[in-house]
């Protein structure tokens, strides 16, 4: 019965955590333990209910109550801190997103984010910077292992990749430091956050469109957990776009779970749900893949968790 009580209880640690990075509680322990009737005074919070909020997240490792009332840091709580995505994926989740998966029930039929917020996830993002920002940051989480696994692969001196949805062009930043002599774009709508010095540091250049209308010529396309926030209809979209923009022989490299079979535990059994509520999009079997892909016209080169890999016959 505890391992039940937990997954009960789930919904409730989402929303603490994400009180607790909406109100930089970890920003504000950086020097160490302090009262809670500080941090709450700091943050126009109520003292009694920030207390009762850190102490139920110290319980399971999330800051430590070291005297009553006083409250410091664990390893686990600094992830909480400003510039850690996990920071940002705390605020979205116990946020905007625990809002939109709380619409959930088994008459859902596409996106539930629309209903609650007035318009479409990614319309919703353009409108709030601030948002937009944190969703951008949020997305670097898993980026070295991500850029690990490309980096891998086999590359030419001089190849130009575009990532495709890049957002703030952390990814790019990373492979061509790990790959020297590729060129980069970004490529993704122009609200998207982004340090431009850092990109142009590093020889990356940011083109604004929608990849629904074209895509700049390459010879490689990264997506980077891009389909996954799409329906087939509209991941089906974006790959013709990219199947007609690219030269022949260009690579397409698809950063995206695939949902193991069976009751296995994956983390994109969960995530699908998410992406039902906010954008009516979905995780895909290694079946759901090999049709989409197949239907665009791409090839299909291999499919593993994690990456897929195709080319423009």
């Amino acid at each position: 019965m505890t391992d039940f009580w937990d997954f009960l209880r789930g919904a409730t640690m989402t929303r603490a955590l994400g009180v607790a990075a909406e109100l930089r509680v970890a920003d504000a322990l950086d020097g160490g333990p302090r009262p809670v009737d500080e941090l709450a005074a700091e943050a126009g919070a109520d003292a009694d209910t920030l207390h009762r909020i850190l102490r139920a997240l110290a319980s399971d490792g999330v800051f430590a109550e070291t005297d009553p009332g006083v409250f410091t840091h664990t390893d686990t709580s600094r992830a909480l801190q400003s510039g850690e995505p996990a920071r940002e994926f705390a605020r979205l989740f116990g946020g905007t997103w625990y809002r939109a998966v709380g619409d959930l029930d088994a008459s859902t039929v596409g996106a539930t984010f629309p209903r609650t917020f007035g318009s479409d996830f990614w319309s919703w993002l353009a409108e709030h910077p601030e948002e937009r920002q944190s969703f951008d940051l949020a997305m670097e989480d898993g980026k070295a292992r991500r850029v690990e696994r490309i980096a891998g692969l086999p590359w030419r001196a001089g190849e130009t990749v575009v990532d495709v949805g890049g957002g703030n062009g952390s990814l790019l930043v990373e492979l061509t430091a790990r790959v020297p002599g590729l060129r980069g774009v970004v490529f993704d709508v122009p609200e998207t956050v982004r340090d431009e010095e850092v990109l142009a540091a590093r020889s990356i250049e940011f083109v604004e469109g929608s990849f629904f209308d074209s895509v700049p010529p390459a010879d490689v396309y990264i997506l980077g957990t891009v389909l996954h926030d799409w329906d087939d209809e509209s991941a089906g979209a974006i790959l013709r776009t990219i199947r007609s923009g690219a030269p022949s022989g260009s690579r397409v490299l698809i950063v995206d779970a695939v949902v193991p079979p069976g009751n296995e535990p994956h983390s994109a059994k969960w995530l699908d749900l998410l992406m039902l509520v906010l954008a009516g999009g979905r995780e895909r079997t290694e079946a759901e893949w090999r049709a989409l892909l197949e239907d665009t016209g791409l090839r299909i080169d291999a499919i593993q968790d994690g990456l897929i890999q195709a080319s423009c016959p």
